[in-house]
């Protein structure tokens, strides 16, 4: 049945609710999506699907991004040890609302009372040219809207807040897990802020921040409900779930949209799932492995050889770095393998590069060879 002029304008103004993608949720879609111009979600990786470092990371006890890609794990001080993955869900509600894959830290060591200046939080963060439809600085500011699935075995009142890294400014939310161990979906809302633009380039300018546990120092003030100045001890006034104070403590989230303007759960627009190939793609801006490229032999005594390869576009020059020691070889006749880790990058720009790996032995000065795909990569470091 065609849709008359009232019906269509009844759709854009979010008068009219339509199905939102088969999760039993109602949404004004149309709406929604006219505030988000770009055609993809300002969150990348949303649905925790790529996860190019690893899937599993243990014993870690300072921050950094272990697993799933665009997630960090952000520790200051001893507050517990933690296990990272990307775990593979294969029921509950998530599950059933098209979500297949969580991050997740679980603690393996606890530490029960924090000192004032310890915290544990999971962070994401954005680039200024990304946030530019959220007007922030200006007299048209829209609200912000994020939600997200979280599982924990705690319950209880958690806080998370948007910071503001360009203007040092913060707002927060609160949370409540409800039932242990189920799957959970939460909506939270931002008020707009007049006041800071975003700067309009690559460099951080949002940081989301779940905060899970912490000292003193983060729980003295007042949740901020409205924009301010950064304040550190309103960033976990709200609640703490006391992650790090045991061994049985897991926390995970998914689906986490990023949205402009105010939803509920009944208006929030419809999660937007991304091709994987897409997905990997934008996370590759960020970091990226190397495992093939051509190498020549470049030093007497056949310890140095260098290479040069394309690579997906970058927010920035990366840092070079490398997973074990790297093995290169003679189409597949001989091979080299380090003595130890040893990688720089000589030259090059976001989309490509020429680097150098050192400490191999018995080469043939300006011997062509390969550096070998597989469980050693080559890793490029792009982050904010």
């Amino acid at each position: 049945m065609a849709l008359s002029k009232i019906d269509v304008a009844n759709m854009v103004t979010g008068a009219t609710p339509v199905a939102n993608g088969g999760t039993g949720q109602t949404t004004f879609a149309a709406a929604g999506l006219s505030k988000r111009p770009n055609a993809k979600s300002i969150w990348i990786n949303s649905n925790m699907a790529v996860s190019q470092r690893a899937t599993s990371a243990t014993g870690k006890t300072a921050g950094g991004y272990y697993t799933v890609d665009r997630i960090k794990l952000d520790i200051s001080g001893t507050i517990g040890t933690w296990t990272v993955a990307q775990e593979s869900l294969t029921s509950g509600d998530a599950f059933n609302n098209g979500f297949a894959n969580a991050y997740r830290i679980d603690c393996t060591s606890a530490t029960a009372s924090p000192a004032s200046g310890a915290f544990l939080k999971v962070i994401s963060s954005f680039e200024g040219q990304d946030l530019q439809m959220f007007k922030k600085g200006t007299s048209n500011a829209e609200k912000f809207t994020l939600s997200f699935w979280v599982k924990s075995n705690r319950t209880g009142t958690a806080q998370v807040n948007l910071r503001d890294m360009d203007n040092t400014r913060m707002i927060g939310a609160s949370y409540s897990i409800s039932s242990a161990n189920t799957w959970e979906h939460k909506v939270c809302n931002f008020a707009a802020d007049t006041t800071g633009d975003f700067d309009d380039d690559t460099a951080q300018s949002l940081l989301v921040e779940w905060w899970l546990d912490g000292g003193s120092d983060y729980t003295s003030g007042a949740m901020p409900t409205a924009w301010e100045a950064r304040a550190a001890a309103d960033s976990m006034a709200a609640g703490s779930l006391d992650m790090a104070g045991s061994t049985d403590n897991d926390w995970a989230i998914t689906g986490v949209q990023l949205e402009v303007g105010e939803y509920s759960s009944t208006t929030l627009p419809p999660f937007q799932f991304e091709d994987f190939g897409d997905n990997l793609a934008r996370c590759q801006r960020y970091f990226q492995k190397v495992g093939a490229a051509v190498v020549i032999a470049n030093h007497t005594g056949g310890t140095l050889a260098n290479g040069a390869t394309k690579i997906n576009p970058m927010r920035a020059n990366p840092t070079a770095g490398q997973t074990g020691t790297l093995t290169i070889n003679d189409n597949g006749v001989e091979n080299f393998t380090q003595s130890s880790e040893s990688i720089s990058l000589a030259d090059g720009n976001n989309e490509a590069i020429e680097f150098g790996i050192d400490n191999f032995s018995g080469m043939t000065n300006r011997r062509v060879m390969r550096l070998r795909s597989g469980s050693e990569d080559i890793t490029l470091d792009a982050e904010l």
